[in-house]
């Protein structure tokens, strides 16, 4: 019996795929990723905005029809847009057999077989139960990294996010857990591990009574095999001494921290909900280079907010030159139903919001090429990505790229290299966002 998965949307949520990968690898299920040897199909949403919502929809449609003139037997909705859409997503796509909401998607060794027994599901639980499922996670990643997600669900309530409605308050993964998990992955080759939250700076604080961040941290550096470990989605205002002081005394934690800000008019960000303002920011991004020089700033910003006047834009366009952020990118608003902004007045045409997230761009484009070429000259350890083929070179990361959403290191070498190994790399050129490099010595790890 082949299963095949399609999951959407953010690492999140591959993580939960990888769970139920697990959980049906346990029972005995094989897979495949071709539609046309699948038995049963197993789509796993996202509708954080509204093309990521039109994506699930698409892909919803397409394997529909394999459901309805294919081998397949099943179609399964699990993820976001399930949580969100339940009864529509059954009513007007007749084809789906089993929905499951962001806190059932343990139950999916039931949903397929039930679907195969003829039966139809619809379970969306209470989405402030925490999922924890009993069984290894089947890796989707290449085998050399890994997402590990340390808390569930958000209480920030920003005006333009749904994601608490869907994914429910914050609840972290207790700590014991998420080292098991840990050297789990280590043992099964990963060198990598990524942290992911809907934001990670909280954690603990329901558990333990205190930002724990830094006590997880501490735990994970102790493992055997993992090389590095990378932070994703730090919310600013949230940063606190001991993180900082960890990042720096601990030699795996990557000095690569994602900060999304969304804006810099103190306007738009208190109609966001934010919880900083542009000074606030400003200090905290200048505090964090000062403690760590070499430290790696990544952003995400929201461009055509409502109410954004060109003022404000330009406001944004400043910040941005003058920060300098080394990543950076730009969503358009996208205004989400039930959602406060879903509502306010003075919503910006779709070709301005285009046209300022554009702008913005640019803008980082330059100044990304301007720090890729600062590279040029230094020493940096890469983790090998694979080989590029008919060509002595490979595709390497350093601890400045953020796998699937940051640049690459080009390494031009006779030597065999393998995906997973660790090298030191001259950078000898910059092309755009990438970098080129030579192995610096014989030592590789």
């Amino acid at each position: 019996m082949n299963i095949m998965f399609v999951s959407l949307g953010c690492d999140k949520n591959l993580v939960d795929s990888e769970m139920m990968l697990g959980l049906l690898a346990k029972k005995g299920y094989d897979f495949t990723d071709n539609e046309e040897e699948a038995d049963v199909i197993v789509v796993n949403t996202c509708c954080f905005i509204g093309d990521a919502k039109e994506e699930s929809v698409n892909t919803l449609l397409e394997m529909a029809e394999y459901r309805k003139n294919g081998r397949c037997r099943a179609l399964i909705v699990t993820g976001c847009l399930a949580e969100r859409y339940r009864q529509e997503v059954l009513d007007e796509i007749p084809e789906v057999d089993a929905v499951l909401g962001t806190a059932s998607y343990d139950s999916i060794v039931e949903a397929v077989d039930q679907a195969l027994s003829g039966q139809h599901m619809l379970r969306c639980e209470d989405t402030s139960r925490l999922v924890l499922p009993a069984a290894k996670r089947i890796l989707t990643t290449g085998g050399h990294y890994a997402y590990l997600k340390i808390a569930e669900g958000c209480d920030k309530h920003c005006t333009y996010c749904i994601i608490p409605h869907l994914r429910g308050p914050y609840r972290s993964v207790p700590m014991e857990r998420l080292v098991k998990e840990a050297e789990e992955l280590a043992e099964q080759g990963v060198k990598e591990l990524i942290l992911v939250a809907q934001e990670t700076t909280l954690y603990g604080v329901d558990l333990y009574g205190e930002k724990s961040l830094h006590k997880l941290l501490q735990k994970l550096c102790q493992i055997h095999g993992i090389r590095w470990i990378r932070i994703q989605y730090c919310y600013p205002e949230e940063i606190y001494p001991e993180l900082v002081e960890t990042i720096k005394e601990e030699p795996k934690v990557c000095h690569y921290l994602d900060l999304p800000i969304q804006h810099a008019s103190n306007r738009i960000l208190k109609r966001m909900g934010r919880r900083t303002t542009k000074e606030d920011l400003k200090e905290i991004i200048q505090w964090l280079r000062r403690e760590i020089p070499d430290i790696c700033l990544r952003t995400t910003l929201i461009s055509g907010f409502p109410g954004e006047t060109q003022e404000d834009h330009e406001e944004l366009m400043d910040f941005v030159d003058e920060m300098e952020f080394d990543r950076l990118g730009v969503f358009a608003y996208s205004a989400e139903e039930d959602t406060p902004a879903a509502s306010m007045e003075n919503q910006i045409p779709e070709d301005l919001k285009q046209e300022r997230r554009n702008e913005i761009m640019e803008l980082q484009q330059e100044i990304a090429f301007e720090k890729a070429e600062e590279m040029v000259g230094k020493e940096l350890w890469c983790m090998v990505e694979g080989k590029i083929a008919d060509e002595y070179a490979y595709v390497a990361r350093t601890y400045r790229d953020a796998p699937g959403v940051d640049g690459y290191l080009f390494i031009q070498t006779m030597e065999e290299l393998m995906s997973g190994d660790f090298v030191k790399v001259h950078v000898t050129g910059a092309e755009e966002y990438d970098l080129i490099g030579e192995i610096a010595d014989e030592f590789a790890e």
